[in-house]
């Protein structure tokens, strides 16, 4: 008797770790996502393009994508989950968080400094 056979197509499974890795997907993401780095990253050629092209969405789509990335909700084209995701994600978490903030109050002393100036 012969049963059928599994499709061994790499695109049929979603079960397994992806070889992109988390890390660098996230730094891709949180540095170069307006440029859609991270999507040509992780295989997805079309939607890079496009956010290539829109600059990330001005800027909402990119947010989008790093968030996704932090939350482990990112996939690869294949969509497998990314590599090193349990291991590195507080710290990721931790340094996009502190990186943010320095934004804000660097923005806020920047601002100050200026009307002090003028």
């Amino acid at each position: 008797m012969s049963y059928p056979q599994p499709s061994t197509s790499a695109y049929s499974s979603t079960a397994g770790e992806s070889s992109k890795s988390f890390v660098a997907t996230w730094l891709l993401s949180a540095f170069l996502g307006g440029l859609g780095v991270d999507r040509f990253y992780l295989g997805k050629i079309g939607t890079g393009v496009l956010k290539l092209v829109t600059l990330g969405g001005l800027g909402v789509w990119a947010l989008i994508d790093l968030i996704l990335v932090l939350a482990g909700a990112q996939k690869d084209k294949e969509g497998r989950s990314l590599a090193g995701y349990d291991q590195n994600k507080k710290i990721a978490w931790i340094v996009t968080a502190v990186l943010f903030v320095l934004g804000i109050v660097g923005n806020i002393a920047s601002g100050t400094l200026a009307a002090i100036g003028s």
